[in-house]
């Protein structure tokens, strides 16, 4: 990470439920052009959009499972990537002009190494929180997998292409890395401790490494924040290292994901001894757990401060908050009853005025020559899974066969999944099941610990409309399925309304214009550190079946009913 220097310190302006059957970091203000991100109107029926039109935004600026969050600045863009776990391509790119409006514009990490080990899902695993920096011209992503070290991509664009990963260290429950690059020239790595893998957690380690991040320059490094030496503080994670006024501050969050806290450590040696204050919580406010993210500087030398809050079945969704300073602390967000500490802003005018609207893509028509970048697979993607050639305009899914996903279909890796983009919103695909064969499931699902799907099986030479729930919630769940149509069209519509609170609605029409309603709204549920995903998939014994997807529609739900 590039050093920081401020001259002055700028003034301010579980879901868990019984399942039931029935008949879903850079320096602040890095200086240097990068490209620009193609413009992005959304249309008024985009499921989510943060800028209110006015001047003002709302949080979450994100209402996606961007998870971890980390951005720089470098010239008047903003770009900021995020954890992918076990998605693929993962390390997602985003671009804005002003904090508030994102694009999606590419991903990082085309597949996961070991290749073998992420052929198959590897639910909670892969890429845990990255660090984005920018340093001597080129843009830098150092990413943790807990049960291999930590790696480093770099780019001389942020859009790529992307160097291929290098282990920088190699180690067992190593995460949260963030590189600093300080005023003499010297190269340090500050990370975290998984409990899961390392037995330890709670703990903040200095590293010396080369300048160039190719190799580590110690053999231990030196642990430089514990959290049991602060009444209180336990789970102290996620650390970013910026300096400004003669002091390193350390940006960590303490007290857990779903009820913690924004924590600042400070000192004048990047080795410590430090001290800590909290400089936001929760406060009044319905913003549980705001932590873990990074400290970005405006063009007009404002700060804000840019992280995730757990929701549950959505996923870790990012908000913007001010930043001030007040006796040489940060404060995030709004002033709270508490001296000195912040709590979440709801609703706040924009770090910059005047740019686009912009938003994720969510949905696809499959008329382009690849993908729709919000699609991700949940392993190392493969050529024969999908073709947008076979027939232009249309998707085609080729059945994959793997015997662990004859009764769960979450196992099987060919699942094409994107986040969940809103609170509430609405899905309508029309599929067709070509050449299908005994055993065959292919349609619409909403993945998670306990999940839903429905879409065309095929049993015994006949092809019915099956609705399938998965549960109870846990890291194997039990299929249920229950025929809605039998014998079925080749060809259906299938809709999936996921409701506030994260309820999911399926319904089907034959004609594609009157829908029936199946089942009973279903529980979503989270995924293994992620949220609920929202997609397509095609299972079966044998291969040879496929399934064609015309378009993908996931909007704003309008007025309904569904």
């Amino acid at each position: 990470m590039s050093a920081v220097r401020h001259p002055r310190l700028p003034a301010a302006p579980t879901l868990a439920m019984a399942l039931t059957m029935t008949l879903l970091c850079g320096a602040p203000g890095a200086t240097a052009a990068a490209s620009a991100a193609a413009p992005q109107t959304p249309t008024s029926n985009a499921p989510w959009l943060a800028d209110l039109g006015d001047g003002r935004y709302r949080n979450p600026v994100l209402h996606a499972d961007y998870s971890d969050p980390d951005a720089i600045r470098v010239g008047d863009r903003f770009y900021m990537t995020a954890s992918s776990f076990s998605n693929l391509p993962g390390l997602p790119l985003l671009e804005s002009q002003d904090l508030v409006n994102w694009t999606l514009v590419g991903h990082a990490l085309p597949a996961l190494q070991p290749q073998e080990i992420f052929a198959a899902p590897q639910y909670g695993k892969g890429v845990w929180a990255p660090c984005l920096r920018y340093h001597n011209g080129r843009y830098y992503i150092f990413y943790p997998d807990p049960d291999r070290g930590i790696y480093v991509i770099e780019a001389d664009n942020f859009r790529g292409p992307w160097s291929a990963p290098r282990l920088l260290l190699a180690g067992r429950g190593l995460i949260d890395p963030a590189p600093f690059w300080d005023d003499d020239g010297q190269a340090w790595l500050t990370h975290a401790w998984a409990f899961s893998r390392a037995g330890k957690n709670n703990i903040i380690t200095l590293r010396h490494m080369d300048a160039g991040a190719t190799r580590m320059l110690d053999d231990q490094g030196k642990d430089i924040i514990n959290g049991a030496d602060y009444p209180g503080y336990h789970t102290v994670e996620g650390p970013k290292v910026y300096k400004a006024n003669g002091y390193y501050y350390v940006f960590a969050p303490a007290g857990g994901v779903e009820q913690g806290w924004q924590a600042v450590f400070r000192s004048h040696s990047l080795a410590g001894p430090y001290e800590v204050r909290k400089v936001m919580d929760q406060g009044d406010t319905p913003i549980n757990g705001p932590h873990q993210g990074a400290w970005v500087s405006a063009p007009d030398g404002r700060d804000w401060f840019l992280h995730f809050q757990d929701k549950g079945a959505y996923g870790r969704v990012i908000h913007l908050q001010p930043m001030q300073w007040r006796d040489g602390w940060p404060l995030i967000g709004q002033p709270s009853r508490q001296p000195g500490v912040g709590e979440p802003v709801i609703t706040y005018v924009k770090p910059v005025q005047g740019k686009p609207l912009a938003a994720p893509a969510t949905s696809d028509d499959f008329s382009a020559p690849q993908l729709g970048l919000q699609w991700q697979w949940g392993a190392n993607p493969q050529p024969g899974w999908y073709s947008l050639s076979a027939k232009p305009g249309t998707l085609r899914l080729y059945t994959q066969s793997l015997a662990d996903a004859d009764d769960y279909v979450r196992a099987s890796p060919a699942i094409l999944t994107q986040k969940a983009p809103a609170s509430r919103f609405l899905v309508t695909t029309r599929v067709r099941l070509e050449q299908a064969r005994d055993g065959d499931r292919a349609g619409l699902i909403v993945n998670g610990m306990q999940y839903a799907w429905l879409g065309l099986r095929h049993k015994d030479g006949i092809t019915a409309l099956a609705w399938t729930i998965c549960g109870p919630f846990g890291p194997r769940c039990k299929e249920q399925s229950m025929v809605v149509l039998e014998p079925a069209p080749q060809e259906l519509t299938l809709r999936a309304y996921m409701n506030e609170g994260a309820f999911v609605n399926f319904s089907y029409s034959v004609d594609g214009q009157t829908f029936k309603p199946v089942g009973s709204p279903f529980p979503v549920t989270r995924g293994t550190w992620v949220g609920a995903q929202i997609g397509l998939f095609g299972a079966g014994r044998q291969p040879g079946s496929w399934l064609d997807v015309q378009h993908f529609d996931l909007t704003a739900p309008g007025a309904g009913p569904y």
